[in-house]
């Protein structure tokens, strides 16, 4: 929201699969791993709308936190502003979406809604 073109994050594994899908489906433009003596840092460069400017996500929300996970199985998967925003679960074949989730027929932890 601020307008920043580039975000620099300390890197995870849970940030680095959650990096790479919201590349895959169009959030980000790019992004970079980068190793130092430390964790490691994630270099994300945002992405905006060629005309109006505007940021492309306009929202993440945290569904799980550590003092109240969230878990849903797979008949009560979430759906975000009917389909056009995602979620992001963390399942047992890994992280990926609710529509990637729906289609393997298989629950998980929701960690985050992405608009």
């Amino acid at each position: 929201m601020a307008g920043h073109k580039v975000v620099e994050i300390p890197a995870s594994n849970v940030k680095k699969n959650m990096t790479k899908i919201l590349f895959d489906k169009g959030y980000i433009l790019n992004y970079k791993f980068e190793d130092d003596d430390k964790q490691g840092k994630i270099k994300i460069a945002l992405k905006y709308h060629p005309k109006t400017k505007k940021p492309v996500i306009t929202k993440i929300q945290r569904a799980s936190s550590p003092g109240l996970r969230r878990y849903v199985g797979m008949d009560n998967l979430p759906r975000v502003l009917n389909g056009l925003g995602i979620s992001i679960l963390s399942t047992s074949k890994g992280l990926m979406t609710d529509k990637e989730a729906r289609e393997l027929n298989i629950g998980g932890e929701v960690l985050c809604y992405v608009y």
